[in-house]
């Protein structure tokens, strides 16, 4: 009897250590293949129509954009239709595509720690056989086609010619609404913004915390939400639907694979940070509205402005684009007003709110100077100038009609009013097209996870029955 126990026992011991083994290396596999899931990716980036027909027509956000006077289905239809394709060939023309910026300032907060991880962070500047002739007073080439560039050595030479009368009719008038004296030339060069694409640069962690808590916790307002006045709400809106739009540029150009140098779409970046909180999208769609408000409201200005860069055909070619997208019969039709401005800046403390909420948008254009990645200033301070240039030309003059005569605005301030517009576009765009397809894969995701959790803790009772 007593043998027969202690091989009995012996045995249940055995079976205990192999439901063990067993449950540990399921565990392990399970581990293992959760840990090896990588990001829905769609290789050739920009080719969005392909991988998305399952939320084609379906519009997930419904109603009138809060604080404007469109809702998301019209948003949807005339960006797609009518804006998006303008947009994208309005910015590859030589007038748009060259854009002047002092990248090398000191920030004025903190010490810089310039914490740039991947290659693509450096920006690439323009040779001087690039620049327009009228970029260039003394130069008489132009190669328009010519897009080469020093790649991956950010300090190429570049042509820091003053531009003063790269354009007729354009003025060199500072802005009240960032921090950039626009009249100061001094240590500013040329970027083809065409080679400097704005995508995922590695650069995060600590030091973009720090610019974004600055950003919102030091420059806008202070109080509860339900304490905020319009205009104050409005400044949160465009700021937040500004970070938004970064982030979903970010997750649709990613670099899945830094070894194979492939890059995508980061689905589940754009739901984390974007998708999963609703005031996020609406902020987005409302700051598109905005910035589209403000180059309708401008578009005699606009219209009577010259586009010369020495390249007459470019130049035609921009001329009649810009026509296009401020005259598109759909775009009056159906959203002939995005933005009421009319209604803010009301009352006795009109005139001081509007100086108070300068200053804040003012000091957060600052902030661009602190940026560590030399790429992500640079769309930073292009995409911040040209949210001043709206805010500029929105509230600056009340009168319409006389917008003409007074408003003044410079050839740098709209070039980063248009490739504002043109990244807010894209953004809804692809919030649009691929915000369905995001979803899915993340509540995939949670249900594996929750599979496999369930699957774990099955085991782990069944080994102490055993």
């Amino acid at each position: 009897m007593g043998e027969s126990e202690e091989k009995k026992s012996t045995k249940r011991d055995k079976m205990r250590w192999r439901w063990m083994i067993g449950a540990s290396i399921t565990i392990v596999l399970a581990i293992a293949l959760a840990s090896r899931a990588k990001p829905e990716i769609s290789p050739k980036f920009g080719d969005t129509n392909k991988s998305c027909q399952c939320s084609q027509g379906k519009h997930r956000h419904k109603g009138t954009v809060e604080d404007s006077c469109c809702d998301y289905e019209t948003v949807d239809h005339l960006n797609g239709e009518v804006l998006h394709p303008i947009l994208q060939q309005l910015v590859k023309t030589p007038f748009c595509r060259y854009y002047k910026v002092k990248l090398w300032c000191d920030c004025p907060f903190w010490p810089e720690d310039n914490m740039c991880r991947l290659r693509d962070c450096s920006v690439c500047e323009c040779p001087e056989s690039e620049f327009p002739d009228s970029f260039k007073p003394f130069q008489r080439t132009l190669s328009s086609d010519d897009l080469k560039c020093r790649e991956g050595k950010p300090q190429a030479a570049v042509d820091r010619t003053l531009d003063s009368k790269a354009f007729r009719g354009w003025t060199e008038t500072d802005n009240p609404w960032t921090y950039d004296d626009e009249t100061d030339n001094s240590e500013m060069t040329y970027v083809n913004l065409q080679l400097n694409p704005e995508r995922y640069t590695g650069y995060n962690g600590t030091s973009a915390r720090r610019i974004w808590d600055a950003v919102y916790s030091e420059n806008c307002p202070k109080y509860p939400a339900e304490e905020l006045c319009q205009e104050e709400k409005i400044l949160y809106k465009l700021i937040s639907g500004l970070h938004s739009s970064i982030s979903v540029h970010i997750a649709s150009d990613y670099l899945i694979d830094e070894a194979t140098n492939l890059w995508g779409h980061n689905l589940e970046i754009m739901y984390y940070r974007v998708l999963q909180y609703p005031n996020r999208v609406e902020n987005l769609y409302f700051t598109f509205l905005f910035v589209l408000r403000a180059v309708t409201k401008t578009a005699d200005y606009l219209e009577q402005a010259e586009y010369d860069t020495g390249n007459p055909t470019e130049d035609i070619k921009t001329q009649s684009l810009m026509k296009q997208l401020l005259y598109d019969p759909k775009l009056q039709a159906a959203c002939p007003l995005p933005f009421d401005e009319a209604k803010l800046w009301k009352g006795r403390r009109g005139p001081e709110l509007k100086q108070k909420i300068q200053a804040h948008f003012k000091n957060i254009s600052a902030v661009m100077d602190c940026v560590g990645c030399e790429k992500c200033r640079l769309w930073g301070k292009l995409q911040v100038s040209g949210l001043g240039t709206a805010l500029k030309i929105l509230f600056s003059v009340n009168d319409e009609e006389n917008l003409v005569q007074i408003l003044q605005l410079q050839r740098n301030e709209v070039i980063a009013l248009m490739n504002l517009l043109n990244r807010l576009s894209e953004s809804v765009k692809f919030v649009h097209e691929m915000g369905a397809a995001a979803e899915k894969l993340v509540q995939g995701r949670m249900h594996y996870s929750s599979r496999l959790k369930s699957l774990v803790q099955r085991i782990l009772a069944s080994i102490v029955k055993t």
